[in-house]
């Protein structure tokens, strides 16, 4: 089986000429199929940036980037595009849109399949919200619901079109002590009973348990690797 992720004498650098700054330097890294990675390190280490070149939302400088089976190199916008839509994204902010219930953002993520019909969009996202814990908050806004069950409606979101890879950035940082956990284990658990991979870059030490493998980073390096 091939891995979701492999990546390969990674270079990024932002800016040109004598204001060119590397950020990655020949980074490599496999993620295994159904394999739940933290990526960790200090504010600047560009991991970051390594999430963002992985899911493909922005364009590849040097080296080699295959994601559920796509070389990123030289790959087009169209392309990038194409393989967004196989990838669950959850950030530290939500990105809920106030003016939708839970369920109508849950049933965003599966618009851009249009032979699914309404009906089935809200009543899928109604399925995975019970998933996540939510089943009576289905048709409240944001605004009516605590910081833990809006990232919940978040990894419902990022699951519910059952994506073949789950890339998460901070997804705990804005949360307590004990919303956090329950949030990271809940995540944990909702992916690898479907066989989803996750990346997750993390401050967040009350979190590293839920790894298979933590991934250290310093100054765009791969300076550690460690089976959680």
């Amino acid at each position: 089986m091939t891995d979701p992720i492999s990546i390969s004498g990674l270079n990024y650098a932002y800016g040109e000429g004598e204001l060119r700054r590397p950020v990655l330097r020949d980074v490599g890294l496999r993620v295994h199929a159904g394999e739940v990675v933290l990526l960790t390190g200090p504010s600047g280490s560009g991991k970051t940036t390594l999430l963002t070149l992985i899911g493909a939302l922005r364009g590849m400088q040097e080296g080699s980037c295959r994601v559920l089976g796509r070389e990123l190199m030289g790959a087009s916008e169209r392309e990038r595009v194409r393989l967004r839509r196989s990838i669950g994204f959850i950030f530290q902010n939500h990105n809920l849109l106030g003016f939708l219930t839970a369920r109508q953002n849950v049933a965003m993520a599966l618009e851009v399949d249009a032979a699914v019909p309404e009906r089935e969009r809200l009543e899928r996202a109604g399925a995975m919200l019970a998933a996540v814990g939510l089943a009576g908050h289905e048709d409240k806004p944001p605004a009516k619901l605590s910081g833990g069950q809006r990232q919940r409606v978040a990894i419902a979101r990022a699951l519910v079109a059952a994506p073949g890879l789950v890339l998460a950035d901070e997804p705990t940082a804005a949360l307590d002590k004990v919303s956090g956990g329950e949030v990271a284990h809940l995540l944990r658990d909702m992916a690898k009973s479907r066989g989803t991979p996750i990346l997750m870059v993390t401050h967040d030490p009350r979190i590293l348990d839920i790894a298979d493998r933590v991934v250290s980073m310093e100054d765009g390096r791969i300076v550690e690797a460690a089976v959680a």
